[in-house]
């Protein structure tokens, strides 16, 4: 992990840009790729860009340094997804909905009971409508989304009411990303969508600016979000994908070889990525359980049947028609 504050990598963005525009010939020494994460180092994702880096540093004999500057150091997310697009930062790793942004469309990937189980969303990422998303991505934005991998199924977490059914949530403040499809799934159960950035969630929860949140386990666990929240309840919503996303002129400036290095480095350190919070996921619950949480089985039907009465029709326009049944049939 490098350590770089958000001051200093503003202050070189132009020149951090230029950099990237130049031909690999032209590099001196190591070509340096920024790799910036809003996750902290102990989660799994922040894991897999060292592992990643370090292979990639290894079998190009140090040709190719990746740095890795994880926890939001470079700001939120939607700052380095323009970062990208601008060139000032090679890569980020972001979920489908916080992509939507930048092409609408692909938010359909994040969407809540779309996917059967985490082998149904894995395959996405070779369907047709996602080669089609990825062009549209690198024409109309400049970058290219390199691997989808697993962030894990999200649950429901509260500081003070228990909850057995989505009219137990009715008016109380749930922090979401700051992207549109959370916050009306979070409105069809009758509660208060709270945008907050995810490196400011922990102050917010315990000040009791928001009464609860939804992400996977070990986003919980790592983030340290059962200090401040007392009840888990195990929705299971929406099981996520996270894409990588590159810069598309670094992309194609990069040697062969060296391109197929980093593809096969991603390869293995998202396999290893997704089969280490697979793992998590399956003793964390306990985990929390002991650390203090109250676990809860709630009644799933009424979490999804207002949402799914919903959302496939309020976003059919953004998503494109027949895109979410498209995806439901993989």
């Amino acid at each position: 992990m490098t350590k770089l504050t958000k001051r200093a990598f503003l202050a070189g963005s132009a020149a951090a840009g230029t950099m990237l525009a130049m031909p690999t010939v032209l590099r001196a020494q190591a070509t340096v790729m920024r790799w910036g994460e809003m996750l902290p180092t102990t989660h799994p994702q922040v894991q897999m860009v060292e592992r990643i880096a370090k292979e990639v540093k290894e079998k190009t004999a140090g040709r190719i340094d990746i740095q890795s500057f994880p926890a939001g150091q470079l700001g939120s997310g939607k700052d380095m997804m323009e970062s990208v697009a601008s060139g000032a930062l090679t890569m980020t790793t972001d979920g489908a909905a916080a992509l939507g942004s930048f092409l609408p469309q692909l938010s359909v990937i994040e969407a809540p009971y779309l996917w059967r189980d985490p082998g149904h969303m894995a395959k996405v990422a070779k369907a047709p409508v996602f080669a089609q998303m990825n062009d549209e991505l690198v024409k109309k934005r400049g970058m290219r989304m390199a691997a989808v991998t697993y962030y894990g199924k999200r649950h429901l977490t509260t500081g003070s009411k228990p909850v057995k059914s989505a009219a137990d949530v009715a008016g109380l403040k749930l922090r979401v990303p700051p992207v549109d499809t959370f916050r009306a799934m979070v409105e069809a159960w009758g509660a208060k969508a709270t945008p907050v950035n995810f490196n400011e969630l922990y102050l917010a929860l315990s000040q009791g600016a928001v009464d609860g949140q939804e992400n996977p386990l070990p986003t919980i666990h790592s983030a340290k979000l059962q200090e401040v929240q007392k009840h888990l309840i195990l929705t299971g919503h929406i099981i996520t994908p996270r894409l990588i996303v590159i810069n598309q002129d670094f992309w194609k400036g990069l040697k062969d070889a060296d391109r197929t290095i980093l593809e096969a480095a991603i390869a293995n350190g998202v396999a290893w990525q997704d089969a280490e919070l697979a793992s998590q996921e399956g003793s964390l619950v306990a985990t929390l359980k002991a650390a203090g949480m109250s676990v809860t089985e709630p009644d799933l039907e009424s979490f999804s049947k207002p949402v799914l009465a919903s959302l496939p029709k309020q976003f059919e326009s953004k998503w494109g028609k027949g895109t979410w049944d498209a995806l439901a049939a993989l």
